[in-house]
Order: structure tokens, then sequence, then C-alpha cells
């Protein structure tokens, strides 16, 4: 289907953000945009008030009946009345990825998969090439903190996509170039087993169009296997890779650095965003943007004034005093690197962090290596696990984690409770991660903490 030909468009489960990314779009291209979504979030009310009509209701009386497409979400359930109304009624009606599938198949597309950074990544990238004036049409799995959006157009007919493993969707996508940032186990409910996730990786490396990239980073598990028509590798600090950073310092909760490739170098590089795997972002970032041969110094002007990600290593409130930071870390290797990064920025300070786990799936799957990455911490508290599409499981509690941990300093409370700790607890770094509904407490907590 021609993307471009589409004037009218309904979305099921519209307020999901990678489903909200494709809703601006289309919108900003002319076309009349409604839809579904389960609960009205910030994010929902955005889309109404940029002219999307949005209801609440399952309810086939709401639906557009004169819509050309129909987009869904696989979160969505399968006996959802609007969703099988028009799968009998003939309409056409596809996932969100084969939307994406068209969109870079029709472009010139760079995709970000792996188990963590993707959306950083493809935030960096997306971000430099607005910034130095390349363009592009960006479609994010975040709010960009620079903007406030998870998509944003351009006459470039360059496409910067970030390419979610879960259903196999990312499958689908046919990039120019492909990044590539791990391949570690995560969503065993969908592929069994690691061995299986990793074949999916390997498939994503096959799907680059004839001439392309792929830009992955050095040292990953079956590493020979993942290859493209060209094959670029990066590190943080491993001078083995094609790209890698070096001369890294600390400096004001964020970085300088410089950034070494094959032939060039890019110097004094400053990154104001926290975490030592943040700078790797950049360095795949940077990476991307050599490769479409864009100035140098006009990369290190643009990145210095990189925000960041909202809930990916986000100051929340950072004084003297003071550290608050907010993460969507759901995978013991993204909160080790979270809790490291923290803990070296601001040495010195207790480390308290407040963990949801995401999944009934994930946390039995991963319990071991939760436990592990949360014995970094000095202090840490576990909230219940947020079950998101799944029904509970017998035996998976937050408790499984708990009984795992070395670390003796835990307790697991309730998010009333936890807000009451905050109120009392003598805290000068305080971190609150996961994927599931705590970003919700974010605010209470800062409000706490700042007394406004």
């Amino acid at each position: 289907m021609n993307v471009r030909e589409i004037k009218r468009v309904y979305f099921i489960g519209i307020g999901g953000i990678g489903m909200s990314a494709l809703a601006r779009f289309f919108r900003e291209r002319g076309a009349v945009v409604s839809g579904y979504d389960k609960t009205e979030t910030e994010l929902t009310m955005h889309l109404a008030g940029e002219g999307m009509q949005i209801h609440y209701a399952d309810d086939i009386a709401l639906l557009d009946k004169e819509t050309q497409l129909v987009i869904y979400t696989p979160a969505i359930p399968k006996d959802h009345n609007e969703l099988n109304w028009y799968r009998d009624n003939n309409y056409p009606v596809y996932k969100r990825s084969d939307v994406l599938q068209w969109i870079t198949e029709a472009m010139h597309a760079i995709t970000v998969a792996g188990t963590h950074g993707k959306t950083t990544i493809s935030t960096m990238i997306a971000y430099l090439l607005r910034e130095t004036g390349y363009g592009c049409n960006a479609f994010l799995g975040g709010i960009s903190v620079n903007y406030e959006r998870n998509y944003w157009s351009s006459t470039n007919d360059t496409a910067v996509v970030e390419a979610d493993e879960y259903d196999r969707s990312f499958l689908k996508l046919y990039p120019n170039i492909a990044v590539l940032t791990a391949i570690d186990p995560d969503h065993l409910d969908i592929y069994g087993t690691a061995a299986e996730m990793e074949s999916a990786f390997i498939q994503y490396t096959k799907n680059i169009k004839p001439g392309g990239t792929l830009l992955v980073k050095h040292g990953l598990h079956r590493q020979s296997e993942l290859k493209g028509p060209e094959t670029i590798t990066y590190s943080l600090q491993n001078d083995a890779a094609d790209v890698c950073a070096t001369n890294i310092q600390q400096k004001d909760g964020g970085y300088l650095f410089d950034v070494v490739g094959k032939g060039w170098k890019l110097e004094q590089m400053r990154l104001h965003v926290g975490g030592m795997h943040n700078v790797e972002n950049a360095v795949a970032a940077i990476a991307v943007t050599q490769m479409l041969g864009i100035d140098g110094a006009s990369v290190r002007s643009a990145l210095d004034g990189f925000k960041g990600v909202k809930r990916r290593f986000e100051y929340v409130v950072k004084t003297d005093k003071m550290v608050y930071i907010d993460d969507y870390a759901h995978h013991p290797e993204e909160l080790a690197a979270l809790i490291g990064s923290a803990k070296r920025l601001f040495a010195g300070r207790k480390c308290v962090v407040a963990f949801q786990p995401h999944l009934f799936s994930r946390t039995r799957d991963l319990a071991d290596g939760f436990a592990h990455s949360l014995d970094m911490a000095d202090e840490v508290i576990l909230l219940d696990i947020y079950p998101a599409r799944e029904l509970p499981m017998e035996g998976v509690t937050s408790q499984m984690i708990v009984d795992r941990m070395a670390n003796p300093v835990h307790t697991i409370l309730s998010k009333e409770a936890l807000l009451d700790y905050v109120r009392v607890a003598p805290l000068n770094m305080f971190i609150t991660a996961g994927a599931g509904d705590i970003d919700k407490l974010v605010e209470p907590i800062k409000s706490i903490l700042t007394g406004k």
C-alpha cells in the first residue's frame, strides 16, 4: 500500500508510543486520523489537540466506517469488537509493523534494533539529522526531551525508525542502514529460547537493502553471523571496533569525549546526558552521521544541545544536594548500566533504587539477573510486578527477585508506601526504574523532593 495516497486512517491502540508516531505521520500529511485507546493519557490528549478524534470505549458505533486503512497494535486483545468488525467487513486491517515496512521500503531508512539502547540511539540519530539540517522523518519509541515528541517530519525522504523486536515486528523492516545494539535474552514469551531470539536478530541483518550497511556493537554473541552488505562495528572504548570513543571525561553529570572512526576523528564531543552507556549510544549515532557525510563540526554543535529522551537516565531533580533519576530500565543489563553509571557519576552518595518489574514472564525468566543487578544499589525498593498484557503466574512475584538478592537492604512496598518512604527518608540519590506505570509516581516524588 502506498502510504502517500492514504487520506483517512483509523488506529486501534492509538495512544501507544509507536502507534502515536504513525498517527502523527499521517496527520501531518493531511490525512483524517481517528482512533481508539483503552485509557486517556497525556499522549492521547496531545494527539486530540493536534486534531485527531479519539474515544476510549470499544464501541462499533464510534469507529470510522469511511476509513481507508485500519492500523492496530499486537497488544490489542483478539476479542476486541472494533478490530473484529473491521475484519468481518473486509476493511484493510494491518499491524503497525506492516505500515513501517511500507515506509522503510519507500524511503532511505535507518533502523535501530537491539534489546537495549534503541530508543536513545534512534532519538539521537533523528535529533542530529534534524539539527544539522540533513532532515529526517523520525518514528521513535520514546519522547524526545528537546521537542517533546516521538515523531517529526522532513522533506528529506529519510526515515529513522526504532525497530521493535517484540512480536518479531522488526523483521518486516528494510533498512539502508541497520543499527544493532544488543541481543541479550528478552521476550522469551514470544521467542521461547535465547537462541531463537538471536536467530531473529540475525534475520534482521539479512533484510538490509543491497548496498546498505550494518552498524553493530562490537563483541556481540554470534558476531560472525551478524553481517550486512557492508558491516561496521562500534564500541564504547574498544579500539578493535571500527568506531569508538577515546579520552572520555566526566563533566557536570555528562561527558566530554572524542570519537574515532576509520579515516575520521571528531574531537571534544559534549553529551549532557548521564550514563556511560549513553556515550556508547552517542558513538553509534555519530557513526551514522559520518556514513551520511554530515560535517563533523555541525554534529559536534548539535550533540551539545541534546537533552535526551524521557525516562532514559532522565534527571528529574539535579541539585548539589539531591539527584533524582528516572529510567525505563526493565532488563537486568539495563538496570546494571543505569545503577553503575549513576554510582560512578555521583560517587559517595547513597544509591537508593525503586524498581517495578515488568511482566510475569520476564520476572520468571530473568529473576537471577535482576537480583544481581539490583545488588549494585545501596538500598532497593521493589514494587509489585506490572502485568501489562499478561495474567498472573503462580509463584511469580517480586519476592522471587528479593529471594535471590545478596544485598540485605531491600523491601517490597506499594506505590502509596513508596511515596511515604520518600517523604521521610534522608535521600541524596534516588532512582525510579521500570517499564510499567511507575512513571506516574515521578511527578509526586519530584514534588516531595523539591517541596513544590
